[in-house]
């Protein structure tokens, strides 16, 4: 095996090459760990906003059946903690808005509506 050498003509020595491993690592390792916290983060936020539609949308249905608008806001807050909501109708339909706060100070929020009146 032939091993490089350096200007002057001296051998590198295999060991010279480690220092170098360990400084690129030291460089990547906080944009890994960025990349990594973000993505975390928004998959975190994708899931919240899951569950502040699904939770909206069971609260229409709840004040479209007649239930009280305190329990269809328990019901929003009993899925995304802190979140708050309005309810009321547009038209023939019962609407219910909600925001909550979500990671990085974030915002999310989602509107549900059913027909009023309805089974």
């Amino acid at each position: 095996m032939i091993r490089p050498r350096l200007g002057d003509g001296r051998r590198l020595r295999p060991d010279a090459e480690r220092g170098a491993v360990v400084a690129e690592f030291a460089v990547a390792l906080p944009a890994l760990l960025l990349v990594l916290v973000l993505g975390v983060g928004a998959l975190a936020g994708a899931a919240r906003q899951v569950r502040l539609q699904d939770a909206v949308a069971d609260a229409a249905r709840l004040s479209a059946r007649g239930e009280s608008d305190e329990r269809a806001r328990e019901a929003v807050a009993a899925a995304v903690a802190g979140a708050s909501v309005e309810i009321g109708p547009r038209g023939d339909l019962v609407c219910v808005s909600a925001s909550a706060a979500a990671l990085f100070g974030l915002r999310i929020a989602a509107t549900g509506c059913a027909l009023g009146g309805g089974l």
